[in-house]
């Protein structure tokens, strides 16, 4: 009951539009006010809350101190290895951003041990900059383009990785050995890091509303990464749909052109063969044609009402969205009943590694006891 109760007044005051008083916080969750103000002592006492000056109060008596997230307490480490990067970010528990590095280098000559050890080196970096803020990381996850189950990295075709401990090797590194590591396809984690800051939301001013539109459900949307490969994460009121094996989103292999180019799957005509990062920089016209298609097709099976472009594709969307948006008009079956809302990622190429981060803060946030044990 008391974790529950923990999780329950942390939750409340880091939802609140403004830092709320123990008595606010009792009157939001129906607890005591005794018991608001034992939990909330050890939030404090823990690193997870602090005390904030109370706003001006023009009427009689004194105004009750606030409670806000601590900006100082617990952070989450966030990495990514793509196939021309490396990428790490410090997140505290607030969302803000404390440290951000990215190494621009072609992963594919590298070995997967080679690659994952200057990824380590990255990590410790972020690491140690973020304990001389006074931050304490409480874990890191890993980003990966590739399919990931049990925590080995089964298949990255892009980087011609096969059942890879991307794990174990990263907790090689002495700086890493003592924290928790959990390792994740990267248009998941990126997906989990657009719903975390827009909570999947369209902009109504990039909207054409049809004859029977009620707006799209705010929380549903695909995420689709665009990098040499393509990859999309499916997020369904609020959650992240993984498919039976957690291997759904592979949409960078759904066929576009039948017969056509060879891809390194080992398959032909995928659309990252006509809308990755290398074929885009050749023929923007095509790629936004070739995604058009393919996205069509998720939505007339799925019936998804918002597609979010990251990766690549989030700074060159005004050049994409025209061919991409004919496609889907032409294509879709309800295209004039309910246009598909099409945006830009709001985190742009750093959702991956942000929502990996953000994947060991909502841990702390959801069991705060947990965190209390493990720092006393």
């Amino acid at each position: 009951m008391r974790a529950h109760n923990l999780a329950l007044v942390l939750h409340t005051v880091a939802n609140s539009t403004s830092p709320p008083s123990r008595a606010a916080v009792a009157g939001a969750t129906g607890l005591t006010r005794a018991t608001v103000s034992a939990l909330v002592d050890d939030l404090v006492a823990g690193g997870l809350l602090i005390e904030v000056d109370p706003p001006p109060r023009t009427g009689a008596g004194r105004p009750a101190v606030g409670l806000a997230l601590t900006s100082t307490g617990p952070a989450g480490l966030g990495l990514e290895i793509n196939v021309d990067y490396l990428a790490a970010c410090v997140v505290d528990l607030t969302g803000a951003v404390r440290h951000r590095h990215v190494e621009h280098a072609d992963q594919r000559p590298a070995d997967p041990a080679q690659a994952l050890a200057a990824l380590g080196r990255l990590a410790a970096a972020a690491r140690l900059a973020a304990e001389a803020d006074g931050l304490v990381v409480a874990g890191a996850a890993l980003a990966v383009p590739g399919l990931v189950a049990g925590g080995l990295v089964r298949v990255a075709p892009n980087l011609a990785w096969q059942d890879v401990d991307a794990v174990a090797a990263l907790r090689a590194v002495p700086e890493l050995a003592d924290l928790p590591v959990t390792v994740d396809n990267e248009a998941n984690l990126a997906a989990l890091g657009e719903l975390r800051v827009t909570g999947g939301l369209s902009n109504d001013r990039d909207r054409s509303p049809g004859p029977t539109d009620a707006g799209p459900s705010g929380n549903s949307f695909l995420y689709v990464s665009g990098e040499i490969g393509i990859g999309a994460g499916l997020v369904i009121d609020g959650e992240l749909y993984r498919g039976v094996r957690g291997w759904s989103g592979e949409i960078g292999h759904v066929t576009v052109y039948p017969d056509g180019r060879p891809c390194r799957c080992g398959s032909r005509g995928c659309l990252e063969q006509y809308a990755g990062q290398e074929a885009l920089a050749v023929d923007e016209p095509l790629a936004a044609a070739a995604l058009g298609i393919a996205l069509s097709a998720v939505v007339n099976l799925l019936d998804v009402p918002v597609i979010v472009l990251g990766g690549a594709y989030a700074p060159i969307f005004a050049t994409l969205r025209e061919g991409i948006e004919a496609e889907l008009r032409a294509r879709v079956l309800t295209s004039g009943l309910a246009p598909v809302t099409l945006r830009a990622a709001a985190l742009g190429p750093d959702a991956a590694m942000r929502g990996a981060a953000d994947t060991i803060i909502r841990g702390v946030r959801e069991d705060p006891a947990a965190w209390l044990r493990r720092s006393a």
